[in-house]
């Protein structure tokens, strides 16, 4: 299965602003916009490749990363 990093933005900020304040990234299956942790998140959202997954460059949901994990070879 294949998945991506999807952003969930800071309160007051969203996908359409300038400079989007990204609060953290969540790991999604495909192309959805449902966080494997369950979060909701907007369909316009930035996406990251999830080979950042572990490399700490960008900031992941802890419970998104541990799910992520037990999918993953």
């Amino acid at each position: 299965m294949e998945h991506e990093l999807r952003a969930e933005y800071a309160d007051g900020s969203s996908p359409g602003d300038d400079d989007p304040a990204v609060r953290t990234w969540h790991v999604v299956r495909g192309n959805g916009s449902t966080a494997m942790c369950g979060r909701a998140l907007d369909p316009a959202s930035a996406v990251r490749s999830v080979d950042l997954w572990g490399t700490g460059q960008v900031p992941i949901c802890h419970s998104c990363g541990a799910l992520f994990l037990r999918e993953s070879p």
